[in-house]
């Protein structure tokens, strides 16, 4: 599939990236667009990011057990 970028400022700057780390455009259009949805990814509030996990937590089936108070201050060291 054919990408045409008929902007001169974008052309020049994948030129600029391809020449700076010394790899193809192709390469160089791939690792810039790579790159900036891992930053958009990371950018996303940390509810959103977490929001999954927390998802898979609440499925698990309850144990209906109690938490351990004097097994966790002693892990924390808080003796209170």
């Amino acid at each position: 599939m054919a990408l045409h970028i008929k902007d001169p400022s974008a052309t020049a700057a994948v030129r600029r990236l391809a020449a700076e780390r010394r790899i193809s455009l192709t390469d160089a259009v791939r690792a810039a667009c790579l790159e900036a949805l891992e930053r958009d990814a990371t950018a996303k509030p940390v509810a959103d990011r977490v929001a999954p996990i927390l998802a898979l937590l609440d499925a698990l089936p309850d144990t209906g057990e109690e938490a351990d108070k004097a097994f966790f201050d002693a892990e924390w060291d808080d003796g209170q």
